[in-house]
Formats: C-alpha cells, sequence, structure tokens
C-alpha cells in the first residue's frame, strides 16, 4: 500500500509520531468541504525536524477557480520561509489562532491568511491549518504608474501608498526585477552599483542578468520555489533572496541582495582578536610555568623551614592564577573569557591540599546548585582571595592534629554573592597583620567591591566575603 503524501513527507521531514500523523490524514479528508464553503484555498503546514522552516503536507482549493488558481501548480512539498508567512510561524510559536492581511505565497500572489494550530492529545501543536483568500486591489493604479516598471510589485505594498522607488531608493539592499527573460527591468541605486561594479557594465537595461552575472544562474535555476542563496565571489559576500513574481502579462523575478562583506570582515577581524587573546592566555600561563618551575628548582637547594614555607605560599599563589587562564582555555568557545568560578575553587583547593602536610584534610563544597561565573580579571581576585583563606586553614588550623574539614560554602540572592570558608580546627584568637590578610582585604574591597569579616564560631574559623552581582560577576540559573 502506497503512502500519503502526509505520511511520506511527515516520516522524511518531521518528528511526528504515527499517531500525529493519523490525526492530520483526518482533518486532510475535510479540507475540501472547508475549501468549497469558505471560498478558500487551505493547506496543512508542519515544522520540519532539524530546520527552522514549515512544509506544506496537504492542499485543497475551491472547485470555482479553474485549475490551481492562485497556484500555477501544487505546493504540497514545497518549503515555507518565517519571512513571507509569519502568521504560520506565530501559530505554531503561540499556540493560538494567527491571522495576517497581507502575506506573499510561493507564486508571488498577496493573500488574506488565518492560521490556526492543530493540536494531538498532548495538547502539543503538531501542525497549522491555514486559510488562504486573494487580496482584491481596491484602488486602479493610474495609467502613468501602471507602465512603470516598479508597478509589477506594487501588490506587496499598498496601492495608495508611495510608489516603490521612493522606499527603495532609502535601502541599503539591492532590489532588483527581471523579466521572463531574466532581463533587468528595474533597479534601485545599490541594485544598479551592485550589477555595475561585478560586471564593469555602466547599462544593462536589456541584458540578462544570469549572462552578465553567473554565479546568480542557480537563483534562476530554482525556478518557482522562493529562494535564499549566500554567495562569495571577488572576496565580496552576498545573501541573495528570490521571490518570484506573477505579473498579468509576464513573469518577474524580484532580488534583494544583501552585502555581508563588511559584517564578514568584522567577524574575521573578531576572531582574530579571539585568537590574539588566547594566545596571549597561552604564554601567560607557559610564563607562570615557568615561573613555578624556577621556584621548585630553588627549593631543592637547602632551606629553612620558613623558607621554604614561603616558597610553597608563592608557588600557591602562582598556581592559582595559572587555574584562571587554564579554565579559560580549556572551553575553545570562550570568547567572553568566562570563568567557572565553583570549578575554579575546587582546582584550587584540591591542588592546595594535595601539596600540603596536611593530606588527610577533606575538603567540602556546597554551591546551592548556584552557577557562578565572572571575567577573567575578577577570577584572578577570587582565586587569590581563596588561595590565602585556604593556606591560612591548612597552615594554623590544624596543628597538632592529622584529621581536619574545611567547608567551602557559596550562596547567593538577586544581587550579592557570598563566599563562606570554614574549618574545624583550633580556632583564630585573634586577627593578626600579615601579607595573607592584606591581599585578601585589598582585593576583596578594591577589585571586588566587597566586604571581608570573620565569624564568630564555637569551632573553627568561619570567614565570609560578600561582594555584589555585576556585569562582571554573574549567576547563570538553571
Amino acid at each position: 500500500m502506497s503512502l500519503s503524501n502526509i505520511q511520506s513527507l511527515c516520516r522524511k521531514y518531521t518528528s511526528l509520531s504515527a499517531t500525529d500523523v493519523e490525526k492530520l490524514i483526518e482533518i486532510e479528508a475535510t479540507l475540501s468541504y472547508y475549501a468549497e464553503l469558505t471560498d478558500c484555498y487551505m493547506f496543512i503546514d508542519c515544522m520540519l525536524e532539524n530546520l527552522p522552516h514549515a512544509i506544506v503536507v496537504a492542499e485543497a482549493f475551491p472547485k470555482t477557480e479553474s485549475g490551481y488558481g492562485l497556484y500555477e501548480k501544487s505546493v504540497i512539498g514545497k518549503f515555507v520561509f518565517e519571512s513571507f508567512e509569519p502568521a504560520v510561524f506565530a501559530a505554531f510559536k503561540n499556540k493560538e489562532k494567527s491571522s495576517i492581511t497581507r502575506a506573499i505565497t510561493q507564486e508571488g500572489i498577496t493573500v488574506e491568511q488565518n492560521v490556526v494550530p492543530l493540536f494531538n492529545d498532548q495538547q502539543q501543536v503538531i501542525a497549522v491549518l491555514i486559510q488562504e483568500k486573494k487580496v482584491e486591489t481596491q484602488t486602479t493604479p493610474k495609467d502613468d504608474i501602471r507602465h512603470m516598471p516598479f508597478a509589477l510589485i506594487e501588490h506587496i505594498v499598498e496601492p495608495n501608498s508611495q510608489p516603490i522607488p521612493v522606499v527603495s531608493d532609502l535601502l541599503v539592499e539591492s532590489i532588483i526585477l527581471t523579466n521572463h527573460e531574466n532581463k533587468v527591468i528595474y533597479s534601485n541605486p545599490a541594485g544598479y552599483r551592485f550589477i555595475s561594479e561585478l560586471s564593469g557594465l555602466e547599462r544593462f537595461d536589456n541584458v540578462a542578468l544570469n549572462k552578465v552575472l553567473p554565479f546568480l544562474q542557480e537563483v534562476y535555476d530554482k525556478g518557482d520555489d522562493v529562494f535564499f542563496l549566500e554567495i562569495t565571489i571577488d572576496r565580496k559576500s552576498f545573501i541573495v533572496k528570490k521571490i518570484p513574481i506573477r505579473d498579468q502579462n509576464d513573469k518577474v523575478t524580484l532580488l534583494i541582495i544583501q552585502d555581508l562583506t563588511e559584517l564578514k570582515l568584522k567577524e574575521n577581524e573578531l576572531m582574530m582578536k579571539t585568537f590574539a587573546i588566547r594566545e596571549i592566555h597561552h604564554r601567560v600561563k607557559n610564563n607562570l610555568q615557568t615561573v613555578t618551575s624556577l621556584l621548585r628548582l630553588q627549593m631543592r637547594n637547602e632551606l629553612s623551614a620558613s623558607s621554604a614555607s614561603a616558597f610553597q605560599e608563592a608557588l600557591n599563589r602562582i598556581y592559582s592564577i595559572s587555574s584562571v587562564y587554564e579554565l579559560i582555555l580549556e572551553n575553545e568557545d570562550n570568547a567572553e573569557e568566562k570563568v567557572d568560578v565553583i570549578a575554579l575553587s575546587k582546582k584550587i583547593g584540591h591542588k592546595m591540599v594535595g601539596t600540603s602536610n596536611t593530606p588527610s584534610i577533606q575538603l567540602t563544597f556546597h554551591d546551592d546548585n548556584v552557577q557562578l561565573f565572572c571575567h577573567s580579571k575578577k577570577a584572578v581576585s577570587l582565586a587569590l582571595i581563596i588561595c590565602e583563606l585556604l593556606q591560612n586553614a591548612l597552615k594554623y588550623a590544624f596543628i597538632g592534629r592529622e584529621e581536619g574539614t574545611i567547608d567551602i560554602q557559596f550562596q547567593q540572592d538577586a544581587s550579592t554573592i557570598s563566599l563562606h570558608i570554614s574549618d574545624n580546627g583550633v580556632g583564630m584568637q585573634e586577627v593578626k597583620a600579615s601579607l595573607g590578610m592584606e591581599i585578601i582585604t585589598r582585593l576583596v574591597e578594591y577589585d571586588l567591591a566587597g566586604t571581608f569579616s570573620i565569624i564568630p564560631s564555637e569551632q573553627g574559623t568561619h570567614t565570609q566575603i560578600q561582594f555584589p552581582v555585576s556585569e562582571e560577576v554573574f549567576i547563570l540559573n538553571d
């Protein structure tokens, strides 16, 4: 048994289930009755599975029209683009009726269009039902307007509005009309410059456009289809939109050509800047690794315990900064240089515990599902703050003990981030001035515009940093 149009098209282009398709087949059986009753054209469109377009899967025309009426041939299997039939896509997106008084069909005819979504038993939109009626011209253009080339596209705008050249002269896009022989019958100033620059001709009013610009042949080969094509030639990039228009006496093609050359150049410049920045990050990371290696070589010499401790603290600080660049470089698509602060704190914490004299200390993290990100400069400040607080805990909290726990917790509200680092160690009897405390205070106040405080605790030490959410420090919620 051969498949119906709906079955074959839905199986090939959509993700609809067999039950959904059966429902559409039932509706298709009634289309001809509605077309006859309303004297309108009826269609069923479905969304494509992997493209942001729709496809016509069923149609019915009123019997009063000879042949296909508005359409020269069947449109089943034709793709539908949002820029030409916005009401169709509005019904899909909003799940409610949508209407437009002037839509353009695949044949270039202006119609009034009403669209309703079709639901399955799970209340999911599986297709839309479209009713189309030809928009009749309410006023007759004057003879001097009728014979002008731009009158061929008068149905795109209201007949009593300003003539199209007045509008098109202001557009940066090229607007070009060609007849059934592909000869230019109208172009706006941008279109004239486009043809002249690429063909080298000053006059082309009786020249087949596909002959002087062969790369447009592919556009014309698509026949009556609305067609989009991106072209790069002579280091220039364009996107060509072709709309077939059926006039009373002639078949006309409307070409809308947008120059993408400047946009492409800016994209390339941005890409080159991104590559340059990533290369700088690589070099910074490599230089930090070189400094680390030199410090480790120095530590192999006989050093006092205090000197060795100072060297290790310096290494920890360097590693914290280096971790920021490692996280940036791990993400190839990270053009904005965003750093995952939670991942950064875990990376620094595990490294410091692993290289400390107290490897049995346990680290616990609580992030309350906060997705906290910041840009590289703020990330370096946060990395150094976390490093200093962990160094203090590892150095002083567990004297005389082999085991303990350090807890790192992130909290957030609408406008503030809180970082808590606490331990179950011996506790801090008094706050002493030190290089580490000075680093923490300065970075929190000057770089993060936040506050640093030590919270009284019955056991161990509890420190808190609070800083505001900003353009450089932000939260991504699930």
